[in-house]
């Protein structure tokens, strides 16, 4: 498969080759990805929630009515949850809302997740992804020419500094390297965009995962 490769001016730079069980994948599951998406959401969830419980309130531990002849139930603690000021009953505890996910499925919801940008026509292979100057205005400007307003855009293995300064005060502009390419990052944004030298670090990738399955 082979994608058309642009420059940051909007002009022509020849053609790039792309393995098809990456980018080239027709029947798109929506069933990997969610579950990547979930995986993904869960584990970078803080599970810092917590309320009180009856170990935790303060109040008085003195028996607070009779135990018979109130006419009413013998309570003999005012920290129970059915008192104003007292604990919450099955509240939330600090945890880990991580699980676990198969490396293969992550692998294979990657592949579908790039496979869906390319086959939307969304999927933009730039030939470097670098400026002369950390500005926002001109990068933007690039950018807009490009039709790229809401996008992902991913370098090779290091970024360009003055390209990264330039475009984090975009809007709805992302820029990771190759080796923070994620399921959830491309599927949030409208374009992919990836460079020549992320081209080859996502194969790489692929192609080591391969190596251990092997």
């Amino acid at each position: 498969m082979e994608l058309s490769v642009k420059t940051l001016a909007g002009k022509a730079a020849g053609k790039a080759t792309v393995d098809d069980a990456i980018f080239g994948i027709e029947d798109i599951r929506g069933d990997l990805l969610q579950r990547t998406v979930r995986w993904q959401l869960a584990k970078r969830q803080a599970g810092t929630h917590k309320t009180q419980e009856r170990g935790d309130v303060s109040v008085t531990t003195k028996k607070y009515i009779r135990q018979k002849g109130s006419g009413g139930a013998r309570h003999g603690s005012k920290n129970a949850n059915i008192f104003v000021g007292g604990a919450v009953a099955h509240g939330p505890r600090v945890r880990s809302h991580a699980h676990s996910l198969p490396k293969k499925v992550r692998k294979l919801a990657l592949a579908h997740a790039l496979s869906s940008k390319a086959k939307s026509g969304d999927l933009v292979v730039l030939d470097e992804a670098k400026t002369k100057t950390a500005k926002t205005k001109d990068l933007s400007a690039q950018l807009s020419k490009l039709g790229l307003t809401k996008a992902l855009i991913i370098g090779g293995t290091t970024l360009d500094e003055n390209f990264v300064k330039a475009a984090r005060n975009i809007p709805n502009v992302d820029v990771l390297p190759v080796a923070g390419l994620n399921v959830y990052d491309v599927l949030r944004r409208d374009t992919l965009v990836v460079t020549k030298d992320a081209l080859e670090g996502i194969q790489a990738r692929f192609n080591g995962a391969k190596k251990e399955e092997a």
